[in-house]
């Protein structure tokens, strides 16, 4: 059985989907801070299979350890579950140390009492800062952190680097996500945050479809072609296999290290206008826009060199970014429906 934390939330709500059409059995614990017990439903109605579901705050020591004696089967944690927006972390920091830092702390504490030995965690590209050279490769140095969110993802994979370093029967993979988007081809699940979208995406469909009156872009006078800002925009679908393919790595020990780390982008990078141009070609739809002021903690350009990924775990993106941006607009109207 594989644990899955913050299942119901956007990117794993897809990992649990791809993880059952594996053969795997899944376990998702989820507090529903940002997303609904709704999801468990769409991804049983995906996949026509069962998913075991437990509504749990990681930051509870004892209802974490206690996940483990109900469910002893559990043999790999897939590790979602974190608060993850940039401009929140930067106004609430407390809060994203609490929840990213805390919650793994009582994770691990609690796998390696019931000795759970195989990891994979939701880490960022938001560990690199903003680099100096592009695109990232996973030699490229992390830089200080933007943001208290991308320094908890930094602390995190340290704190496994260390667990596998004092641990040799521990072994962990990080997963370094560039920017999710899109949505399950069938439609029945995409992201949906609460309240106003921190992400790009979501804030594109939301706008196409009315419910907010215009896209705020954050700024346009960054060293880019068009002064917007640069991100690797990867499928979650695409995403959603790398964990799979992760997991797998584990438990069959084809790990080459106890701690091993991983790019996981299209190696191409898209700003945030070209995005918008892409989703209205793809979908038909005009976006309205307007230009704001720069967002604090926001980098400039950052995409990814995914080739050690596609060499080492034979993973690769291959859903093409309009494509990737009609899913989630199919996403949005049958939500809305």
């Amino acid at each position: 059985m594989i644990l899955t934390t913050g299942g119901t939330g956007y990117i794993g709500s897809h990992t649990v989907v791809e993880l059952l059409n594996a053969g795997f059995e899944v376990l998702i614990v989820d507090d529903l801070s940002n997303s609904e017990k709704e999801v468990v439903q769409r991804i049983e109605k995906i996949t026509n299979k069962k998913v075991a579901f437990e509504e749990i705050d990681l930051k509870n020591k004892e209802k974490t350890f206690a996940i483990f004696e109900k469910y002893p089967t559990i043999n790999a944690i897939v590790h979602f579950a974190a608060s993850k927006a940039v401009g929140e972390s930067v106004e609430k920091p407390l809060m994203y140390y609490e929840n990213n830092i805390g919650s793994l702390i009582n994770l691990l504490q609690a796998s390696a009492k019931y000795e759970i030995n195989n990891f994979v965690f939701s880490s960022s590209c938001t560990v690199y800062g903003q680099p100096n050279v592009l695109p990232v490769t996973e030699n490229t140095p992390r830089c200080e952190a933007e943001s208290p969110y991308g320094n908890t993802k930094k602390i995190a994979e340290d704190i496994l680097k260390d667990t596998a370093f004092a641990d040799k029967t521990f072994k962990s993979i990080a997963l370094r996500y560039f920017n999710p988007i899109g949505a399950h081809p069938t439609g029945l699940i995409g992201e949906l945050p609460r309240g106003v979208p921190a992400n790009l995406i979501p804030f594109v469909t939301q706008t196409a479809f009315g419910l907010r009156k215009e896209l705020s872009i954050f700024g346009n006078d960054y060293n880019t072609p068009d002064g917007t800002c640069i991100r690797d925009y990867i499928n979650v679908v695409d995403l959603a296999k790398a964990h799979v393919i992760s997991i797998k790595r584990l438990l069959e020990n084809k790990n080459k290290s106890n701690y091993e780390f991983f790019n996981i982008g299209t190696g191409k990078g898209s700003t945030v206008l070209e995005v918008v141009k892409a989703f209205e070609k793809s979908t038909g739809v005009k976006v309205n826009y307007k230009i704001v002021a720069k967002r604090p903690g926001d980098i400039e350009k950052i995409w990814a060199d995914t080739t050690y990924a596609n060499i080492e775990l034979g993973w690769k993106a291959e859903t093409g970014l309009e494509e990737t941006l009609a899913s989630a607009w199919k996403w949005e109207k049958n939500y809305r429906a």
